[in-house]
């Protein structure tokens, strides 16, 4: 009797690979399921969530590799090294960033020393360079752009049903990159940086640039006003931000935390694969235009993909929450984006000199007196910001079941 030979056909081996490959990549973080079913990690400590973005970092670092190599020497003689800092007489200047100049690559170079990697912004954008006029040495960096359309904390804050944040999120910028750098830092720049964001100079540029443009997701012209800028901590409670008022005069203010959904576990590399993978199915979030077809783009492709691999919806949720701020440049802003009717109240904005010279007042220089060792900083060190972290390597990789 002739022997029958089974022949055993893999079931669609890319999206094997592909799951084989995600729950590998989480493990290497350290992830671990909870017994209700979401992503944990031990700790949640700066530290751990550093070393969570740290896979994303080192990414990011070596796609600038050429970058890093080619302008490093040059763009390194815009830092100040600490004895070139005299904080009673720093002279903060913004600067506004055009794309394919220097000052864009300077604006770059100074992301990339961040431990968390920073968003290249979405939609509309503004970008800056905070400048010492003192030394010509560069303070710090702001980059303004398009909000994430769902934020329970200020959607609540402002009393916004789904159709009024349709309307009126326009009005709503997020400071998506904002720092002081070395060893601007070390003497509360960041504070500094910070308040910079309501000044009259920015509320300006804005009109300037979109008070009349015509909106790319809704396609019509809208008459947006800057009334307000969020931004959140991306290392848990701020220390920055908290309590953030001059002359009595809220810059910042928390409005809550996050709720720990996300895709910044999720690499570049990855991603691209998830979207190639929705590609071969004819899948249409694959090739949708990521401002034009509705915010969050990068969020519901990377959904869609894990839903047709067969994941929970929850592998989005990370955990990792972030406290949010709010800034209103109007005294009034809250109001008008309830309700959309009104004129800004604009008295309590003020303009860049002196904003600048009340934050040196309040925080620069009472520091400089209490933390010297800012003077010790050398520019060159710079560099060592720029260097790789490893990830966490967990013993515990079989506790994560997806």
């Amino acid at each position: 009797m002739a022997s029958t030979r089974h022949t055993v056909v893999p079931i669609h081996p890319p999206e094997a690979s592909l799951r084989r490959k995600i729950r590998r990549h989480l493990r290497t973080l350290g992830f671990r399921r909870t017994g209700d079913g979401a992503l944990e990690v031990d700790g949640n400590d700066k530290d751990v969530i550093r070393t969570l973005h740290a896979s994303q970092r080192n990414e990011r670092l070596a796609n600038n590799a050429d970058f890093l190599a080619r302008r490093s020497t040059d763009l390194l003689r815009h830092f100040a090294s600490g004895t070139e800092v005299e904080p009673a007489a720093i002279q903060p200047v913004l600067e506004r960033v055009v794309a394919g100049t220097w000052q864009a690559d300077l604006f770059r170079f100074a992301s990339l020393t961040w431990s968390v990697p920073v968003s290249s912004g979405f939609g509309r954008r503004l970008r800056y360079l905070v400048w010492d006029g003192h030394n010509d040495k560069v303070i710090g960096v702001i980059a303004i752009g398009d909000p994430v359309f769902n934020l329970s904390v200020r959607d609540t804050l402002v009393g916004w049903d789904v159709h009024d944040r349709s309307a009126r999120l326009v009005n709503v910028m997020d400071a998506y990159v904002l720092g002081a750098l070395p060893p601007y830092n070390t003497l509360l720049g960041g504070k500094l940086v910070a308040c910079l964001v309501r000044t009259r100079d920015i509320y300006d540029d804005f009109a300037s640039a979109y008070g009349r443009s015509v909106g790319i997701i809704s396609g019509k012209r809208k008459r947006a006003r800057l009334l307000a800028v969020t931004t959140s901590s991306s290392m848990g409670r701020s220390s920055v931000y908290n309590r953030l008022k001059l002359d009595g005069t809220p810059y910042f203010r928390s409005i809550g935390y996050t709720g720990g959904w996300g895709h910044f576990h999720i690499p570049d590399d990855l991603f691209f694969e998830l979207r190639d993978y929705l590609r071969s199915i004819g899948h249409r979030y694959a090739d949708q235009h990521r401002f034009g077809q509705g915010p969050n783009w990068r969020l519901r492709t990377t959904r869609a993909a894990l839903a047709e691999l067969g994941f929970r919806d929850d592998l989005l949720r990370h955990g990792v929450q972030r406290e949010v701020f709010f800034s209103t440049l109007a005294a009034n802003a809250t109001e008008l984006l309830r309700t959309g009717k009104g004129t800004p109240d604009l008295a309590s904005l003020l303009g860049v000199p002196q904003v600048a010279q009340l934050a040196l007042d309040r925080w620069l220089v009472p520091r400089s007196e209490r933390r010297p060792e800012y003077r010790s900083w050398k520019r060159e060190q710079v560099l060592s910001l720029l260097a790789k972290r490893r990830p966490l390597n967990t013993p515990r990789q079989a506790s994560l079941a997806i």
